[in-house]
């Protein structure tokens, strides 16, 4: 198998989705002759034309209404908003229309359409650049939100995400896009939506993560077994909505404690909404309260303090062990 970047596997989903499904289209600012921002979209011009890789203006909301309308028809779009931080122009067409269309229509209409945003901090970049906003689209009743962490899920995950009948947001670590390689075969290969996913299976404690934050939370579970002799079990979400409640509560019972991690701001995040679910399913389980290891709540800072606002290994590693002193 060829090891790949992030972004040469997301390329490889979607020239083969589009090789073998002409209903596959794609279209965002500059993801034509220039392949997009990020290179995501590189040679697939050349290769599909104009008609499948659809230069758009810079237009978001246009974009993602452009979308859900060829969904509606018969095609399957991909759609590219070239940072997450830019979604907001089109939040009122995911919203009122792809999220509610297969319910608006009691399901005689469907959105087949993805949208692709790289998201979070780390690379040094501008305002509206590094958000992390996912819980908007987790909240959303009818869609789906969907953020990889590594190429191979991250190719698997959007041949699935292109394939699934309802609007799916596909969120992407731009930390991750080239930051390491992965072996990922040429073969077919597919990802349950839905499903998460233990990397690393321990006793003492579980630490439950998604994106970017699956790196520092195995370092985190290194810095513990090496130091502290503790075992930890590590799981990646893979999927926000749906949520995999029960693999969680599952690990939650088995080690009795548990640290939830991710980037973007503390309050009324995916990590609150995962330690409730923890709380309704494995109250009588717990060893220790669980843990939140987070962004803080505020607008991500530029480059000098970028660091200090993303998790790390030891400030998850702290997190944990406040937990196993209970």
């Amino acid at each position: 198998m060829a090891k790949m970047t992030m972004v040469e596997a997301l390329n490889l989903a979607l020239r083969q989705e589009m090789q073998k499904d002409d209903s596959v289209v794609l279209l965002g600012q500059d993801i034509g002759p220039d392949g997009g921002v990020f290179r995501v979209t590189d040679n697939l011009f050349a290769e599909f034309g104009g008609d499948r890789v659809v230069d758009t203006p810079l237009a978001e909301s246009s974009i993602i209404g452009m979308s859900v309308g060829m969904a509606i028809y018969g095609l399957k779009p991909v759609c590219e908003i070239q940072f997450s931080g830019f979604i907001y122009q089109g939040f009122h067409q995911l919203e009122n229309h792809a999220a509610r269309m297969r319910w608006r229509t009691r399901s005689r209409l469907t959105v087949p359409m993805v949208m692709r945003a790289p998201y979070g901090g780390g690379v040094r970049a501008l305002e509206h650049h590094s958000e992390s906003r996912e819980a908007y689209w987790a909240h959303t009743p009818g869609l789906k939100m969907v953020i990889p962490s590594g190429p191979r899920n991250a190719r698997a995950l959007l041949v699935s995400a292109i394939r699934d009948p309802d609007p799916v947001i596909f969120y992407e670590a731009k930390a991750l896009y080239r930051s390491f390689r992965e072996e990922v075969p040429e073969k077919e290969e597919t990802l349950p939506i839905g499903k998460a996913n233990i990397v690393r299976a321990g006793g003492d404690l579980t630490i439950i993560s998604y994106g970017a934050m699956l790196r520092p939370a195995l370092e985190a579970a290194d810095l513990l077994e090496q130091k502290d002799k503790v075992a930890a079990e590590v799981i990646d979400l893979l999927t926000l909505s749906p949520l995999d409640e029960e693999l969680l509560v599952a690990s939650v019972k088995k080690t009795g404690r548990a640290v939830v991690v991710h980037e973007a701001p503390r309050s009324f995040g995916a990590g609150a909404e995962i330690v409730a679910r923890l709380m309704e399913g494995c109250f009588y389980y717990l060893e220790a309260p669980i843990e939140r290891v987070t962004g803080f709540d505020t607008i991500i800072p530029y480059f000098s303090r970028e660091k200090s606002y993303l998790p790390g290994a030891e400030r998850i590693a702290q997190a944990a062990r406040r937990t196993l002193k209970n």
